[in-house]
C-alpha cells in the first residue's frame, strides 16, 4: 500500500508540474531603461564547431532591427575590438560595461552564448540543432534588463514513419546533406529569430523604432 501511495503521489506531482504556468519575465528594469541602441558582442562558443560564433552573429541584426532597435554593425564592432588587441570572445565579454559605453556609446549590450551548434547522428535520426542563450545588459548601470534562450532543430518538421532500415539510411543521408549544405547556418537563423524577436511571451520588448513600441503585453 505504501508503494502504491508513493506512486500515486508521484503521478499527482507530475500532473501539477505539467499544469504549472511558465515563469514570466520581469520587465521592470527594461521598461525603465528604454534602450534605443544595442551593441552585440561576438558569441562565446561552447561547442566544437569553430565557425559557430560568426555564423550566428551574422544573423542577429535582422530580428533586433525588426524589433525596433539600432544595432551597431557587427563587423565594425569586431574590427574595433581587434584594433584594440581583443579577438577572443571571452576577452571581449570581460570588458566592463562602463568601458563599452565609453567606446561605443550604446545604451545596452547583448551577450550571447552558444551551447549547441551542428549536426549529430542519432542512430535512426540526424539532428541539426542550434541553442543559444542571451543576456541584455544596461551599459549605463550594468543592470540586467532581459535574458532568455532559444533552440531550433531540423527534426521539428521531419516525420518518423517508415521501416527501421529506411530511417537508418535517411539519418545517414541527412547528416551528409546537412553537413555539406551547412544546414546549421539555416537553423541558426531560426534560433536567432526565436530568441531576439519581440512580440511573444518572455521575448525582448519592442524598441523605439517600432510602431509597437510601448504596446507590449504585460
Amino acid at each position: 500500500m505504501s508503494r502504491l501511495f508513493t506512486l500515486i503521489c508521484l503521478a499527482f506531482a507530475l500532473v501539477l508540474t505539467g499544469c504549472a504556468q511558465p515563469v514570466k519575465t520581469d520587465y521592470t528594469a527594461f521598461k525603465q531603461s528604454k534602450p534605443k541602441s544595442i551593441l552585440v558582442l561576438v558569441p562565446q562558443n561552447h561547442t566544437t564547431e569553430v565557425g559557430a560564433g560568426h555564423s550566428f552573429l551574422s544573423q542577429v541584426t535582422y530580428p533586433l532591427a525588426e524589433a525596433g532597435y539600432y544595432v551597431f554593425p557587427v563587423a565594425v564592432v569586431e574590427e574595433t575590438f581587434k584594433q584594440n588587441g581583443l579577438s577572443m570572445a571571452g576577452d571581449i565579454h570581460a570588458v566592463s560595461p562602463n568601458k563599452l559605453r565609453e567606446i561605443f556609446g550604446a545604451d545596452a549590450v547583448l551577450y550571447l552564448d552558444i551551447t549547441e551548434f551542428g549536426t549529430s547522428y542519432q542512430i535512426i535520426s540526424s539532428d541539426t540543432r542550434v541553442t543559444v542563450t542571451a543576456k541584455l545588459v544596461d551599459l549605463r548601470n550594468g543592470g540586467v534588463l532581459w535574458s532568455s534562450s532559444a533552440t531550433a532543430s531540423s527534426t521539428e518538421t521531419e516525420g518518423s514513419s517508415g521501416s527501421l532500415v529506411g530511417m537508418l539510411v535517411s539519418a545517414v543521408v541527412n547528416q551528409i546533406v546537412n553537413t555539406v549544405s551547412d544546414k546549421s547556418y539555416q537553423i541558426a537563423g531560426i534560433t536567432s529569430v526565436r530568441l531576439l524577436s519581440a512580440g511573444h511571451a518572455n521575448g525582448i520588448l519592442y524598441g523605439p523604432r517600432s510602431p509597437n513600441y510601448g504596446k507590449d503585453a504585460e
